[in-house]
């Protein structure tokens, strides 16, 4: 069982970027890369491995930050769930464009997953750079059609009593799941607790654990 918010749906600015064109920004840089790599002055793959830590370690950091002090700080995720884009830019994280944000908290009894079904609207300024597959179609209709399936491909297996709740990112509104926190991490300082976070949770394809010392 899911629900699918739409948000008044997808109102996207002209120059998101969509399956089948660059925008001109993404043009320019395509186009700097390319005469770069031609003149030897960069090597493609050292870009692949910037693109990758961006994706999976630096940028995901800013949105770990907002979870674990959302997990420690009752106060600051009270006003998390009411005025979410004022709380993340206290945190010094603000839309690149000015987009809102919310954020959706996983329960005993809700999971939530995040999805742009019209184009690739993501939350960059807690997550990063969009991994491949969210901008993929293949996840963009099937996340919507079946969660539950999709996750389950990501290795999330969850209980059939579990509702699964799907958010439409938008270019005027964007997501970040708070995961729930791991049992086990009584104690911990937000830095640790920040370690567990990874940007897959903040999406919904993934939940944290507790690390084993």
């Amino acid at each position: 069982m899911h629900d699918h918010d739409h948000d008044d749906h997808h109102r996207h600015a002209q120059g998101h970027d969509h399956d089948n064109h660059y925008s001109d920004m993404q043009a320019r840089v395509k186009a700097l890369e390319t005469l770069l790599t031609e003149k030897g002055l960069i090597d493609p793959a050292a870009i692949d491995a910037i693109v990758e830590t961006y994706e999976t370690k630096v940028g995901p950091r800013n949105g770990a930050h907002v979870v674990a002090k959302a997990w420690s700080d009752p106060e600051f995720a009270d006003w998390l769930k009411r005025d979410a884009t004022a709380a993340i830019a206290s945190l010094g994280y603000t839309g690149r464009q000015g987009e809102h944000m919310r954020a959706v908290f996983n329960t005993a009894d809700t999971h939530n997953l995040i999805v742009c079904t019209l184009c690739s609207c993501y939350p960059w300024s807690v997550l990063g750079l969009p991994p491949v597959w969210y901008k993929a179609p293949a996840y963009r209709s099937r996340a919507v059609i079946d969660p539950r399936g999709v996750l389950a491909e990501f290795g999330l297996m969850l209980p059939e009593e579990k509702k699964i709740r799907v958010w439409d990112s938008t270019a005027e509104l964007r997501y970040l799941v708070i995961p729930e926190r791991p049992a086990g991490t009584e104690g911990m300082g937000e830095t640790a607790l920040a370690s567990l976070v990874s940007r897959d949770a903040m999406i919904g394809t993934a939940v944290p654990a507790a690390r084993r010392f």
